[in-house]
């Protein structure tokens, strides 16, 4: 008997009801992110005004609770009444998707909120929300509860001033768990405040354990940027190179500045919204940048008229650089906003980079014979790097007895159901061979630390058997050969002894992902295993332990004697505890490894893994008392 289908089937969800029903279309998930993303919309309405002149000064306040307020001293939300709605302006712009000053009219020529759907979707979203306007010599109040107004548009007083401010309360049946973040807020508005010159944004937390507040204030913008990208490393010149054009309502800005190190740090940004996977504007800005490089190498003999042209990968080797476009009309491809569809901004970002770098080079040339002689040593180490590669490529190379780390792979052969173990040493790769389950999980032992490459170009990082092993067992290639389709497993857990040189050895694996094989990380296909650090055994029960506080949780409940092992080490479990605790898929926890930031996760592998002492220093003296557990 087939289900009728007929009109009274048909939904309609009239104002923020799609929000609420599906909250994760319109903020990415009901997990930390999404949350943490509640502010930053609000935020935007206020950097929307400081983008059009109007606003100098924003804060964000977490009271106790976890309630937000944002504040800022920009024109206030107009409250004048729409006559086709015969509601305020103001009402409107809180209870309804796509309505706001950024559709056309003049209330904003650039802005980050191309949707409009921003404000309205905090409201949507809180179990309650206010809204204080200032403007036209009073100050009016509303407030709405899951969306919806409790109170009309009310006159509470007179004021000199002029601003908005929304306090809002996340709601606790959208959101797996409310609780903010200082550190990932304080990322994104130091973002903001290097994006917009002069903009001074205020971060304040008052909730009694957490309290603590930070001013964000950067008068040189994206070149202190920069130099803040470039903190962590040696810069190879002293002075940021930076210009900036505005043509037809648009404008670019391009700070950059090299370092002695090899890893290239480019970000781009449109409209304050890093464009991670970046689009015209970043096609522009690597067109001009190369071709550029290589007419004043050959102008100027550096490079010889038989040798080939620099490749774009040697000219970024050790750039950090940032692009910020504005533009009155972006394109976007979808609501995640992370690439930028604009085929004008592309003609502009060349033509600047190409004339007005150039005019740099001619007036700088000590920093331009460093940066071109950087660049050559770049590509003859690419060129080494390319028959390093080649190594990996030979068919059963992993068979060979040259390889430390030998790999005992799995029957399965399709990778979506297959999983590689890379194990810290032979006494636990040993363990796991034993444990695991040979159909679907593959193990591959790795002796020792391997390299930090984020000391060492592409040829050495090649000349490392360790991650020889590493890139021929997962069979995807690296660097410019990367190709996902090739992988042969969808997870690769990272398995590491539970002390201080198990947490090294899985930063260095990280590392290596990060910088050689991101779109790994980026499509989820990493993970860390979770071993337990205790077992207690009384009387017939054996139990295992993840944290010390849940251990101490279950000791203060008994009265009797256990037998309490601390394992230090992956090879004091046998093959069974290990099956039981780590391997298994039905009683195992494992991490996945997202990138959310790359800003963030940028810095912090610069910080922990490269040349400088000093930045790692303050780095593990801020988080020590973060660490979850420490061996010494």
């Amino acid at each position: 008997m087939s289900a009728t289908y007929t009109a009274k089937d048909i939904t309609v969800l009239e104002g923020l009801e799609a929000v609420r029903k599906r909250p994760s279309m319109y903020i990415g998930s009901t997990g930390p992110r999404g949350l943490h993303h509640l502010i930053y919309e609000a935020v935007d309405n206020s950097v929307d005004e400081a983008l059009a002149g109007y606003c100098k000064n924003i804060s964000v306040k977490i009271k106790e609770g976890n309630l937000v307020v944002v504040s800022d001293d920009g024109r206030g939300i107009p409250v004048d009444i729409i006559p086709k709605y015969k509601k305020p302006a103001v009402e409107i712009v809180l209870t309804m998707l796509h309505a706001g000053g950024k559709f056309g009219g003049e209330g904003y020529k650039v802005s980050g909120g191309l949707h409009g759907v921003g404000i309205s979707v905090v409201n949507a979203l809180s179990e309650s929300l206010t809204v204080e306007v200032k403007r036209d010599g009073k100050t009016y109040k509303q407030s709405f509860r899951h969306g919806k107004p409790v109170t009309g548009l009310e006159t509470v007083g007179g004021t000199k001033r002029s601003g908005t401010t929304i306090t809002f309360m996340p709601d606790k049946s959208v959101f797996e768990e409310i609780n903010f973040n200082f550190e990932t807020v304080g990322q994104r508005m130091r973002e903001i405040a290097f994006l917009n010159k002069n903009l001074k944004i205020e971060l304040v937390d008052e909730r009694t354990e957490h309290s603590r507040e930070a001013l964000y204030k950067y008068s040189g913008g994206i070149v202190d940027f920069v130099k803040h990208l470039n903190s962590t490393k040696e810069p190879l010149h002293k002075k940021v190179i930076y210009f900036e054009s505005i043509e037809g309502g648009n404008q670019v800005e391009v700070a950059m500045q090299y370092n002695t190190g090899y890893t290239e740090s480019v970000f781009t940004f449109a409209n304050n919204i890093n464009t991670q996977e970046g689009g015209t504007h970043l096609s522009g800005f690597k067109s001009a940048l190369t071709r550029t490089i290589n007419d004043y190498a050959r102008k100027k003999g550096l490079l010889k008229e038989k040798e080939d042209n620099l490749s774009g990968e040697d000219i970024r080797e050790g750039l950090a650089a940032i692009l910020s476009v504005k533009l009155r009309e972006p394109q976007f491809e979808g609501q995640t906003k992370t690439k930028l569809g604009n085929m004008e901004i592309r003609g502009l970002v060349e033509s600047t980079v190409g004339s007005k770098l150039d005019e740099f080079l001619e007036e700088n040339p000590q920093t331009a014979r460093l940066v071109v002689n950087k660049v050559i040593q770049a590509a003859r180490a690419r060129a080494a790097a390319r028959k390093a590669r080649e190594l990996t490529r030979r068919k059963g190379l992993l068979e060979s007895t040259s390889l430390p780390g030998k790999l005992a792979d799995c029957s399965m052969q399709d990778p979506a159901l297959s999983e590689i173990y890379l194990v810290e040493g032979d006494s636990a790769g040993g363990s796991a061979k034993l444990a695991r389950d040979r159909s679907f999980q593959a193990i591959l032992p790795l002796k020792g630390k391997i390299l930090n490459v984020e000391k060492a170009r592409l040829n050495k990082v090649l000349s490392s058997e360790e991650i020889q092993a590493i890139i021929t067992a997962l069979g995807t290639g690296v660097s410019e050969d990367f190709d996902i389709g090739n992988l042969r497993y969808y997870k690769i857990i990272i398995m590491t002894d539970a002390d201080v040189d198990g947490a090294h050895i899985r930063t260095l694996i990280l590392t290596f992902f990060y910088r050689h094989m991101l779109p790994l990380i980026e499509a989820g296909h990493v993970y860390i295993a979770q071993p337990p650090l205790y077992r207690v055994k009384h009387g017939g029960l054996t139990k295992y332990f993840y944290k010390d506080r849940e251990l101490e949780t279950y000791l203060s409940g008994l009265n009797k004697e256990v037998d309490l092992q601390r394992y230090k080490g992956l090879g004091e479990m046998n093959s069974d505890q290990l099956w039981d605790t780590t391997m298994n898929p039905e009683t195992r926890t494992l991490l996945r490894v997202n990138l959310e930031d790359v800003i963030t996760a940028d810095e912090i592998f610069s910080i922990l893994m490269g040349d400088k002492v000093e930045p790692r220093r303050e780095f593990i003296q801020k988080h020590a008392k973060d660490v979850r557990f420490l061996d010494i």
